[in-house]
């Protein structure tokens, strides 16, 4: 049931392209890993800042600190456009489509909406050391329209369980043609 806004009757809203009669039943978003190279890159602010005292330390304790403090926020600045793609990029399931929506820096945004019934089929995969040691991986759907594929995704069995339950739920998978069409293993008499 939509939980309704305490100062008007309208249900609450989570995300800005969501209908009215729309009620959300799940949210996940990448794994942290992510931003690894962000942090990476944005390590070596620090490290940029203290040079000038380590080159000239006859600057002193002063310039080491002014220079680790400008390094920290160097940093900061060159990881910030990691954190917004992960920060800002979201999957969200309603009682009626699955919405991707992707963020890439400040000013790069991509939607991707798609019906609930047109999902075939949802599959996960795990491959390599790395995926399985920090439990992250890739979920594949199959659709009408064709493949989507969502990468780095925290704790993919559980989420493809749980998308799962969803479809089952809503009553999207269980019959494995869309609505109106016949099933090429039924045989029609068209003499009758």
């Amino acid at each position: 049931m939509a939980k309704k806004n305490k100062k008007s009757n309208k249900p609450v809203k989570y995300f800005a392209d969501q209908f009215d009669d729309e009620e959300v039943l799940y949210v996940f978003r990448h794994h942290p890993i992510v931003m690894r190279k962000g942090l990476v890159f944005g390590m070596f602010g620090p490290l940029i800042g203290i040079i000038p005292s380590a080159v000239k330390p006859e600057l002193g304790f002063n310039a080491f600190f002014i220079g680790l403090a400008a390094g920290f926020i160097l940093g900061a600045l060159i990881f910030l456009p990691d954190w917004i793609g992960w920060r800002f990029s979201v999957f969200i399931v309603t009682d009626k489509r699955f919405l991707q929506i992707k963020q890439k820096g400040l000013f790069h945004r991509s939607v991707a909406d798609l019906q609930l019934n047109q999902i075939q089929s949802v599959n996960y995969e795990i491959a390599g050391f790395q995926e399985t040691l920090l439990g992250f991986g890739t979920i594949k759907m199959q659709t009408y329209v064709g493949d989507l594929t969502l990468k780095d995704v925290h704790h993919p069995a559980k989420t493809q369980k749980k998308l799962l339950t969803i479809l089952r739920d809503q009553g999207v998978i269980g019959s494995s043609f869309p609505a109106g069409s016949v099933s090429p293993l039924v045989q029609v008499d068209e003499e009758a």
